[in-house]
């Protein structure tokens, strides 16, 4: 893999461990208590995904759309994890054998 595969594919990661952690803010603040949790969570989960919306565009103005859109899969993967770890979500096996086929062909799509 080139040097700018290998930065996109890493930024790729970044931008969509981004838009996990917006998602997770987005819960939290959702299932908040308080007003300020909310709007705090929820300025965070949209900061999240600002960023990492900025960061796709830079990578697909740069890269292939059918290469580039493959690694939407890992939101799913650390969505997944993120829920399992820290809103403490009960994940049965099924959506784990899911999630490992996705991490997969997310790798398969990677090394294209």
């Amino acid at each position: 893999m080139d040097d700018s595969k290998s930065l996109f594919v890493m930024l790729l990661v970044v931008s969509t461990l981004l838009g996990s952690l917006g998602q997770l803010f987005f819960k939290i603040g959702v299932d908040s208590s308080s007003a300020y949790g909310l709007v705090e969570f929820i300025l965070a989960g949209a900061v999240a995904y600002g960023i990492a919306t900025l960061i796709y565009l830079y990578i697909l103005g740069r890269s292939t759309l059918s290469w580039t859109y493959g690694f939407v899969g890992f939101s799913y993967i650390f969505t997944t994890i993120l829920a399992f770890f820290v809103l403490k979500e009960n994940v049965m096996l099924g959506r784990w054998i899911g999630v490992v086929v996705i991490a997969i062909g997310t790798a398969l799509i990677g090394m294209s």
